[in-house]
């Protein structure tokens, strides 16, 4: 028993290193937001330039994660993860000491292809650690509060370097999150056994990390050349092209990149399928916000930051405490639909935002209920699409649950911007322009953008109700069986 217990102890110390490094790839998708101004006068690039500090980033990351997820499963899961990290701090520091805006573009598609092996090597080794019952409730509940909030964690951390410090600081801090987790993880992650090392797909990892550089890039260019820009429309036509000549690979390769099992099980199937909109619907959510807070009340980086706080908090409130009690007792079918509901409530909200500060009244309610949600529906999705996978597939299926919410977000966020240009041009029409319409205008933009999201958000809690089957099954047997097993020792 004090073995056990010891195990038990080791078991979660290791999660709080996992969940570090999961922070710090998921921040680092928007640390650099609230930056960029600062980096263009450090660095003096263009306004049309700017796009790709990001775009470099999502770009590496999420064409490269099916064939990360296959590395994990090819090398071990804390061999990964321990590369990845280490290869992630290397890349930050170039970006922080980053004497033009190449380099700085070449560091963040650094990061993201490290990025691409780190995060599925997270979930994989939290997948095998949880296999069942409580504890992998409660696990999900911590790791999907981390996932969902980080973005607004981001802004906060951004905010508060470029501030106080400097621009080159969002890079810098990487490296202090990566040095602990890499330490504490090669002390305290266990030696897990591994399945037969797979061979490796060639044509499949190809077609699919071509097709889907091919989509992401396609979604990042809507934004400035619109969307019936020609190689806007060749890429998402090539990508598609490619992606469905992967899933005709995959069903005749003897030994897949990602085998075909593991996205079409129903219950996995559909929590995919809800994280990916989850993402259509919320991933624009700090970008629309940001811009209401800065733009049209005045705030600053750091109130910025600040002001995101609540959404974090509420996540965490709704991953770990509700999730870890409601999710064993009711299963994932109930926490995905309902957590998606309360979300597209706090959603609509926002439609009651004005030109005025409306921070206290309308953001941050709308943030606090936004935030339970999320967190209800994340956990119950993560923990579903990795439920029952085998051992040699844990590192690939944990990255498709990556890949799902990184295309979905590019697809949410070219879909709202292009609504958002296409709202507040119709408002100002022909009226004469002035201070005031713009800020009307622009309010009116986000009552749109925010509605279209809580239809997404409304889409979820369809797809949870009608594709996820399991309810207590194997979720409730798991936690009675360790129950039963505790009164019998």
């Amino acid at each position: 028993m004090a073995g056990r217990g010891a195990a038990d102890r080791r078991k979660w110390l290791a999660l709080a290193f996992i969940v570090i490094a999961q922070l710090m790839v998921v921040l680092d998708a928007t640390i650099v937001t609230v930056a960029m101004p600062a980096a263009q006068v450090d660095l003096g690039f263009t306004d049309a330039d700017r796009q790709w500090i990001v775009t470099a980033y999502a770009l590496a990351f999420g064409s490269l994660l099916l064939l990360g997820g296959r590395l994990v499963d090819l090398f071990g899961q804390k061999r990964a993860f321990l590369i990845g990290l280490a290869g992630f701090a290397l890349a930050s520091v170039l970006g922080g000491v980053a004497p033009s805006f190449a380099t700085l573009i070449l560091a963040r598609a650094g990061q993201g292809a490290f990025g691409a092996l780190l995060a599925p090597a997270s979930l994989a080794l939290v997948t095998t650690m949880f296999p069942e019952g409580e504890d992998r409730s409660k696990a999900f509940g911590v790791f999907s509060a981390v996932a969902a909030s980080g973005g607004a964690t981001g802004l906060l951390l951004g905010g508060v370097l470029t501030e106080y410090l400097s621009w080159r600081w969002c890079m810098f801090v990487n490296v202090v999150f990566a040095l602990v987790a890499l330490v504490g993880a090669a002390a305290v992650l266990p030696r897990l056994t591994r399945a037969a090392r797979p061979r490796f797909d060639m044509p499949g990892t190809a077609t699919v990390t071509l097709g889907l550089v091919a989509i992401v890039y396609g979604f990042a260019r809507v934004e400035t050349a619109g969307w019936s820009d020609v190689v806007v429309l060749g890429s998402f036509a090539g990508g598609v092209a490619l992606v469905t000549l992967f899933v005709l690979v995959q069903r005749r390769v003897t030994h897949p990149l990602l085998p075909l099992p593991v996205v079409l099980d129903r219950d996995r199937g559909g929590a995919l399928l809800a994280l990916g909109l989850t993402s259509v619907g919320l991933f624009g959510l700090f970008l629309f916000l940001t811009y209401y807070l800065q733009v049209t009340l005045g705030y600053s980086a750091l109130m910025t930051g600040l002001a995101f706080v609540p959404f974090p908090l509420a996540i965490i409130a709704g991953s770990t405490f509700l999730s870890s009690r409601l999710l064993p007792r009711f299963g994932p079918r109930v926490l995905i639909a309902a957590g998606a509901l309360v979300a597209a409530a706090g959603l609509l909200i926002l439609q009651a935002l004005s030109v005025q500060d409306s921070y206290p009244a309308v953001v941050l309610p709308a943030l606090v209920v936004m935030g339970i949600g999320v967190g209800l529906t994340f956990s119950a999705a993560v923990s579903t699409s990795t439920f029952g996978v085998a051992p040699g597939d844990a590192g690939v299926a944990s990255a498709t649950v990556n890949m799902v919410q990184q295309v979905g977000g590019s697809i949410g966020t070219a879909l709202l911007s292009s609504i958002y240009a296409g709202a507040v041009t119709r408002y100002i029409g022909a009226r004469p322009s002035t201070q005031a319409l713009s800020n009307a205008a622009a309010v009116h933009g986000y009552h749109v953008t925010f509605a279209v999201s809580a239809l997404a958000l409304v889409g979820v809690a369809v797809v949870g109700g009608l594709l996820v089957r399991r309810v207590r099954d194997r979720a409730s047997a798991a936690v009675d069986h360790d129950q039963v097993s505790v009164a019998v020792h």
